[in-house]
């Protein structure tokens, strides 16, 4: 079972029988507090101070085993999956690259697109393969916003999808972030009540022939 802990912005800490993996921790420039959470290993989408903070997060062992940027990796039986995609929608030309992650922890694989730019190519879709849980931005500024998350997904036909990097009360941003309620609109959902923590097994999640699954998480900072 793999227990998934959202922790603020584009942040999630996921804990299954192989280890902890933590994504994107952020600096407390950005206006939120991370704290000093535990993990094995820590993946970085690109390095900013909103998503590249490696220091805060404190190491359940010896060391954190660092990913930042594409390839294949195992590391004490998590395999990570990094693809190469662009920050903006000129190929990496305004705002550079972007790396996506596809993470398999407990026979469940969770696909965490940073700070996506633009739509996915065939390339990259197919790179990616199959996504159970998408952790997708959805507030603009500097990624992509609530239409072209909504293509995203429909691209990448994920069981369930979690949305992050959204507007929130004490993010202090220089870039003004859509709320999450204009993403919500965008695919006709209204009253998604907000849950602290998921635990999700296979057996757990949509079957293939039923809708995928929008979870919205409280920050748990």
């Amino acid at each position: 079972m793999a227990d998934i802990q959202y922790l603020g912005h584009a942040c999630f800490r996921m804990r299954g029988r192989d280890g902890i993996v933590l994504c994107d921790p952020y600096d407390r420039s950005i206006g939120l507090d991370l704290g000093r959470p535990t993990a094995h290993i820590v993946t970085t989408s690109h390095n900013h101070p909103d998503h590249g903070n490696v220091a805060a997060v404190r190491p359940v062992r010896d060391r954190v085993f660092v990913v930042d940027g594409p390839g294949e990796y195992e590391i004490g039986g998590v395999l990570i999956t990094g693809v190469r995609t662009f920050h903006d929608k000129a190929k990496g030309a305004q705002q550079g690259f972007n790396t996506v992650y596809v993470i398999h922890l407990d026979d469940v694989a969770f696909c965490h697109l940073g700070d996506l730019g633009h739509e996915l190519t065939q390339r990259q879709i197919e790179e990616l393969g199959n996504v159970d849980v998408l952790f997708v931005p959805v507030g603009g500024g500097e990624t992509i916003g609530p239409a072209e998350a909504a293509s995203v997904i429909s691209q990448l036909e994920p069981r369930i999808v979690i949305p992050m990097h959204y507007a929130m009360p004490q993010l202090s941003f220089e870039h003004d972030l859509a709320p999450l309620e204009k993403f919500m609109h965008e695919l006709g959902l209204k009253d998604v009540a907000p849950t602290e923590k998921l635990s999700l097994t296979t057996s757990s999640l949509p079957g293939e022939n039923e809708e995928t699954r929008v979870v919205v998480m409280s920050a748990n900072m």
